[in-house]
């Protein structure tokens, strides 16, 4: 246990911090996989694939802006659900 005031603050601040990055790392996984479910089904419309790609885009850039996941991760992560997304609707098309 920390002595020192300064090191107890410390610990609450990362306990904080910590529960809020987990907060946003699980929010992050309920995007994509509603990106993936909406390919593997292949949804009626390309719009609802679009839509749900939009929106995991947009929740990983933030989370890499804010420093919860780093920004290659994120740029991984939008890159693997684009190319399933974009292979969903390329199978709607055909």
């Amino acid at each position: 246990m920390a002595n020192l005031k300064s090191s107890k603050k410390d610990m609450r601040r990362s306990r904080r911090k910590s529960l809020v990055n987990k907060s946003v790392k699980s929010a992050l996984k309920t995007y994509i996989k509603k990106v993936k479910v909406a390919a593997a089904v292949a949804a009626p419309d390309a719009d609802a694939i679009q839509s749900a790609l939009t929106l995991a885009v947009k929740a990983l850039d933030k989370a890499a802006q804010n420093g919860t996941i780093h920004k290659n991760q994120a740029a991984r992560r939008k890159s693997r659900i684009a190319k399933a997304a974009n292979a969903a609707k390329a199978k709607l098309a055909a």
